[in-house]
């Protein structure tokens, strides 16, 4: 079972690489083309760019349902942006060539004497109109 994961691994490897000059990514992208003309299929992700937002997407999903699991255990999340990423990666020992890290999560418990003000919305009707 484990040889077939290792596989199925270097098989995305190859298809996902965009080779040197982004060769392969064109030559994939022409493959897809020609793909399409016969059938409907998904566009994988063939340049390095392209790589880069369907990894950063789908870690910005993973961090929705870490946080979502959180809540359910009665714990509080807070999403945060403006960081300092070179800093906090030579923190955390990444390698800002293979690396990139897309947010930070603050996850615990709120103190039990905090006193929160009572939050309030705008009626529904004033906001949105039914069509």
């Amino acid at each position: 079972m484990l040889r077939n994961y290792e596989r199925t691994a270097k098989i995305g490897r190859v298809l996902f690489m965009p080779g040197p000059f982004g060769m392969f990514a064109a030559i994939k992208r022409a493959l897809f083309r020609l793909l399409h003309l016969r059938m409907v299929i998904g566009m994988p992700p063939l340049s390095r760019q392209d790589l880069f937002k369907w990894a950063t997407k789908s870690t910005s999903l993973a961090c929705q349902n870490l946080m979502i699991a959180a809540e359910a255990l009665g714990m509080n999340t807070c999403p945060m942006e403006g960081f300092d990423g070179r800093r906090l990666s030579r923190y955390l020992e990444l390698s800002g060539r293979h690396h990139e890290i897309v947010m930070v999560i603050a996850i615990g418990k709120k103190s039990r004497t905090l006193n929160e003000p009572p939050q309030w919305r705008r009626p529904l009707d004033t906001t949105v109109t039914v069509l």
